[in-house]
C-alpha cells in the first residue's frame, strides 16, 4: 500500500454459538510474539484475536478496513470502541466465526508491512439491544501498522460492555441495585 491508501471490504460471519469471532493469522507461526492484551470485547494473544460480538449466534455485520496508517476512529457511529496491539507473523489475516463443523474462513486484504506489529481497533454497535432487527448490530475492525502499545478503551456506554470489562464488579452492582 502506499501512502494514505486503505482497502474495505464487508462481510458476514456465520457463528453457531459462544458470540465470539476470530481475527487470525492466514498461517500460525510459533516463533512469532503476540503480547497478551485485552480490552473487555476484544483479547489478542500469540496468532489470534477474539472479538465479542453482540449475539450468541447467527450471522454477523463486519466492516473491516486494512490501512497503511490510523484511519481514525469512528466515535458517532458506534458505542463501545476498543484497540489492542497484535503482531502478525504472515501479513495475511482471515476472520472467522465459531464453528461446530466447518472452519468458513474469511481472508482479508494483505497487510501494508507485511509481517509486523499492527494496532487493531474495534467498534461495536448493537450490544446492548443483541442485534435487532429494529437495532441492528455493527463491527467495525481497523487494522494498520503501528507500534507495540498498551490497550485502550476509546469508548465504553453499553452494559454488556461492563460486564465483559470486569464480571465479578459487574455482577456485584447487579446485587446492590437490586437491594
Amino acid at each position: 500500500m502506499h501512502d494514505d491508501q486503505q482497502r474495505t471490504v464487508r462481510l458476514q460471519v456465520e457463528v453457531e454459538d459462544c458470540g465470539i469471532v476470530y481475527l487470525a493469522d492466514e498461517e500460525f507461526s510459533k516463533d512469532v510474539e503476540s503480547p497478551a492484551q485485552s480490552a473487555a470485547i476484544i483479547e489478542a494473544k500469540t496468532s489470534c484475536v477474539t472479538l465479542h460480538i453482540t449475539h450468541q449466534w447467527g450471522s454477523a455485520e463486519f466492516t473491516v478496513t486494512v490501512a497503511d496508517r490510523d484511519p481514525g476512529a469512528d466515535r458517532e457511529g458506534y458505542e463501545d470502541i476498543v484497540e489492542v496491539a497484535y503482531v502478525s507473523g504472515s501479513g495475511r489475516l482471515v476472520l472467522a466465526g465459531f464453528s461446530f463443523d466447518e472452519h468458513v474462513m474469511h481472508p482479508l486484504p494483505a497487510l501494508p508491512a507485511g509481517p509486523a506489529a499492527y494496532r487493531v481497533r474495534y467498534h461495536v454497535k448493537g450490544m446492548d439491544m443483541e442485534g435487532t432487527d429494529e437495532y441492528p448490530d455493527d463491527h467495525y475492525l481497523q487494522i494498520w501498522p503501528a507500534p507495540i502499545a498498551d490497550p485502550v478503551v476509546v469508548k465504553a456506554t453499553t452494559r454488556p460492555f461492563e460486564y465483559f470489562l470486569d464480571p465479578e464488579r459487574f455482577i456485584r452492582s447487579l446485587g446492590e441495585s437490586a437491594r
